[in-house]
């Protein structure tokens, strides 16, 4: 494969010193992609290209911006068979999994394409005669986008298309575990004829994060940042925005729980539990972490699941024949293996599991305890927590001694009762009588308490990348007191 180059001002370039880093494929240790590595000097190129090419793209028409919006999205999909290998050789993704980050990446470009009408402002009664008041909002400036690997498609597009539809230019730090992946969105994009500037991405070594970051967010240009990933990472990122005082949207981790009432449809329940837990081999935000059921069901609930998680095996996504890939790297598999067994030590069931390297057939601990690592940390793989109550209060209580927030599901089949418990649960995001794991591009996704805060998403992604600012006309005589 040819190595791939930064983007910046409209030209691929190679890195300060022409430094590079690999991205080994996680089931072979192959070299999957070769990258740039910038350095600091090349972020702050990077930024100087986006504020250069502000001006002009932010007194671009909403039409202008709608129409090369759609035509990226457009060229994102004819990338599709791209996107498909790069997924598989840098993080071990199923085919399947890169499909669908491909259908909702272009759907979101085409929801930011229709959000460039809606960037609206009002007149506001004013208490001085004569006086107009506008409460307007304009683009902020340039955006820092950082999006994490595990949905690279869906997360990078999500990271950029609602700045761009607002009149912002961009900076994309690429993900060092998929820089071929979040490259080819960027590749579209720009094809679809966006002036020179007006987005930019730059990949870097691991062991550059840190500064590389820092530059970035420091760099007076950056008006706004937004990051999606780990909570351990966000705090860094807020603590840095914070100091520099740049507003930053943050969509971290989860442990959401899945909560199964004495009432609920067990054959749905199972189906919507084995999605969220192991789709994407459970490394989505949104992953269902806990399983909390009632202990007049469990029994029969735990019965029907495990025949689901025993039907769910890890296999090679080259062969293409498992539903199952593989975990994006051998550190990530052994955590997984470290979790189980801490919790079967201490007296859990394990039920499926097993598995090769860094590809791990589904699992899910029975029996989970407060005094069990599974209990409270993200596993972010492929294994789910069962963890029996008494009743729907202590269910509800369970579900909010979590420090996350972002996504949870009820499964009863009276609605005004899930409805009820639903609005208990401390979330971003909650489902009735549907998996945790469902995104569309014109819904407020986002987390509450450690799961971060903002919201990406429809008009309320608006919010978050524009200047609301209050603009006056004085029409006739005023009188002032000195």
């Amino acid at each position: 494969m040819k190595d791939l180059d930064l983007f910046i001002d409209g030209t691929t370039v190679s890195a300060e010193g022409g430094r590079t880093f690999t991205r080994n494929n996680p089931i072979t240790g192959e070299v999957a992609t070769t990258a740039a590595a910038a350095s600091s000097a090349d972020a702050i190129r990077a930024v100087d290209a986006a504020a250069a090419a502000f001006p002009a793209w932010s007194a671009t028409g909403p039409g202008e911006r709608r129409k090369l919006l759609m035509k990226a999205s457009e060229a994102l999909q004819a990338k599709g068979d791209a996107i498909v290998e790069a997924m598989k050789a840098e993080i071990g993704a199923t085919e399947g999994w890169a499909r669908f980050n491909v259908m909702l990446a272009a759907d979101m470009l085409l929801e930011a394409a229709a959000l460039t009408t809606q960037i609206k402002g009002e007149i506001v009664p004013s208490n001085r005669p004569g006086s107009t008041a506008y409460a307007v909002r304009q683009p902020a400036g340039v955006v820092l986008s950082m999006a994490p690997w595990n949905a690279p498609v869906i997360l990078g597009v999500r990271s950029i298309a609602t700045p761009l539809a607002c009149g912002n230019t961009v900076v994309m730090k690429t993900s060092e575990l998929c820089p071929r992946t979040h490259a080819l969105i960027l590749e579209a994009v720009a094809e679809a004829g966006l002036p020179k500037g007006a987005v930019n991405a730059i990949s870097n070594a691991p062991e550059d994060a840190a500064e590389l970051v820092e530059t970035l967010i420091a760099h007076p240009a950056v008006r706004r940042v937004n990051f999606t990933g780990s909570t351990r990472v966000g705090r860094i990122i807020a603590e840095s925005a914070g100091r520099h005082l740049k507003p930053a949207l943050l969509e971290l981790g989860g442990k959401a729980p899945f909560l199964v009432l004495e009432d609920a449809d067990i054959d749905a329940a199972v189906a919507a539990a084995g999605f969220g837990a192991y789709m994407n081999q459970g490394q989505i935000c949104m992953s269902t972490e806990r399983i909390i059921v009632v202990d007049p069901i469990a029994d029969k609930f735990v019965e029907a699941f495990a025949r689901k998680v025993e039907s769910l095996k890890a296999g090679s996504p080259e062969e293409g024949t498992a539903p199952l890939g593989s975990m994006v790297n051998a550190g990530a598999a052994d955590r997984i293996r470290e979790l189980i067994d801490d919790a079967t030590s201490k007296g859990a069931r394990l039920i499926g599991g097993g598995g090769n390297d860094t590809l791990l057939n589904a699992a899910a601990v029975d029996g989970v305890t407060p005094q069990m690592r599974l209990y409270e940390e993200e596993s972010f793989g492929p294994v789910t927590s069962i963890i029996r109550v008494a009743d729907e209060d202590e269910a509800v209580c369970v579900a909010n001694e979590s420090d996350m927030g972002l996504s949870a599901a009820v499964f009863s089949r009276d609605i005004n009762r899930a409805m009820a418990v639903a609005g208990r649960i401390e979330s971003g995001i909650c489902h009735v009588n549907g998996p945790t794991v469902h995104d569309e591009a014109q819904m407020p996704f986002g987390g509450t308490k450690d799961s971060g805060y903002g919201r990406f998403g429809g008009t309320w992604g608006i919010a978050e990348f524009t200047e609301l600012r209050w603009i006056t006309v004085q029409n006739g005589d005023i009188h002032y007191p000195i």
